[in-house]
């Protein structure tokens, strides 16, 4: 199963976590001709083969309603939307390290989340919505009480917000831990995605998902996508060169 991890789609904004239209149709549509069929990401954790494909976004950026729907729609995949939930429905833009810098220039509008009323409009279009916490902190930084309430409050606000069960987790930055793992299954997750990571460690609380960022050509996608390479991340050699650099 690949799950590939996106974030917003604009066909201006240079943010390295933003993709043009053309590049996620022209991504998307290499990997159905590949054979790979759309899957929700829970759906995917949970029983997918290997032509599965879980196509996510994190942070719940306006852009993926407004350009990227009528992409997956035309092709006929769905996908997940993970949501830092302190931002559902604010109106106002974004704010964590990563994309602050973004504030008060001309391209501030790209850090809009999408409201409730645009989530259910991707439900209705047989997407996902998942959690992405409350608030997009590092979750390993975080002491017990306030890794639950990350954990617990976000699941919770997803689902009174949008009257749907709300059971995937995407890690914000990937960080995680075998304690938060722990916390992630007690708050009721059955699926959650890191980024890049030893695939022979996946589990369903902690598949890898691979990232697509602004500055992957077609050549260098391709790349990353490619089973050979999935391969390579999962050969005793690569395991040997993880473990070595996690006890670095």
């Amino acid at each position: 199963m690949l799950s590939l991890c996106y974030h917003a789609v604009s066909p201006d904004w240079p943010a390295a976590l933003s993709v043009t239209p053309d590049n996620l149709e022209r991504q998307l549509r290499h990997l159905l001709d590949r054979g790979y069929r759309g899957s929700t990401f829970t759906e995917a954790v949970q029983g997918g083969g290997e032509d599965t494909m879980a196509i996510t976004f994190d942070d719940s950026y306006r852009s993926v309603m407004e350009l990227g729907l009528p992409i997956l729609e035309r092709l006929g995949v769905p996908a997940t939307v993970f949501v830092p939930t302190a931002w559902l429905g604010s109106g106002e833009p974004m704010d964590w390290p990563g994309v602050d810098h973004w504030k008060g220039g001309p391209h501030e509008d790209e850090l809009l989340p999408m409201s409730a009323e645009e989530l259910t409009r991707l439900i209705d279009a047989g997407w996902e919505i998942g959690s992405h916490t409350v608030n997009h902190p590092r979750l390993t930084e975080l002491d017990d009480e306030s890794l639950d309430h990350e954990l617990v409050e976000s699941r919770r606000a997803c689902e009174e917000s949008l009257g749907v069960p709300c059971t995937s987790l995407a890690y914000p930055y990937g960080d995680h831990d075998d304690r938060v793992v722990a916390a992630t299954a007690r708050a009721g997750y059955v699926a959650a995605g890191t980024l890049p990571g030893p695939i022979h460690d996946a589990g369903s609380l902690r598949w890898p998902r691979v990232g697509v960022y602004h500055d992957d050509r077609f050549l260098r996608f391709r790349a990353k996508v490619s089973p050979l390479v999935q391969a390579c991340r999962a050969s005793a050699p690569a395991r040997r060169l993880e473990a070595l650099a996690r006890r670095a």
